[in-house]
């Protein structure tokens, strides 16, 4: 299975505890997804919402292509994410929890070229639990040192 991906949203793990991830697909129009090709995406700041029973990601900043005059093109315009009825439903009900939201996590084409939006249902992280995963991170990367350390001598 070999994927390629376009963008990732780094901070999204930072500022949030994943508790769920799903793939979607997009509807994009052509420009759109040759521009997503170059990489000219960003995901910062992207998420899902749902309206009349169906997902949309708001705010995926897709430059436009270039080589195609595009009258009115509109780089964040909601995009409409391709799922299952039962996995919309499901996703609407958890993400209408309290303190639940969709955002994506990463932007890639499959290996049939489709592309393709990996959605994580997210809870916020307070600044508390930000700093424990920072010093937890640092412990480990000293204890990695001290036994390269070790082994070296």
């Amino acid at each position: 299975m070999a994927l390629k991906e376009v963008a990732v949203n780094r901070k999204a793990r930072h500022q949030y505890q994943v508790l769920e991830t799903v793939e979607a697909g997009l509807c994009l129009t052509g420009p759109e997804v040759k521009a997503i090709r170059l990489g000219r995406v960003s995901l910062a700041d992207a998420y899902a919402k749902g309206l009349r029973r169906e997902l949309y990601l708001y705010n995926l900043n897709i430059a436009p292509y270039d080589p195609v005059w595009q009258k009115n093109y509109d780089p964040r315009r909601p995009r409409k994410l391709l799922l299952h009825r039962k996995q919309i439903d499901r996703l609407l009900s958890l993400a209408g929890q309290k303190g639940l939201t969709l955002v994506p996590l990463r932007l890639y084409f499959n290996d049939r070229g489709f592309a393709k939006v990996e959605l994580a249902l997210v809870r916020g992280k307070g600044k508390a639990d930000r700093r424990q995963e920072i010093l937890k991170r640092e412990a480990e990367r000293e204890i990695r040192q001290a036994l390269k350390r070790q082994r070296n001598n």
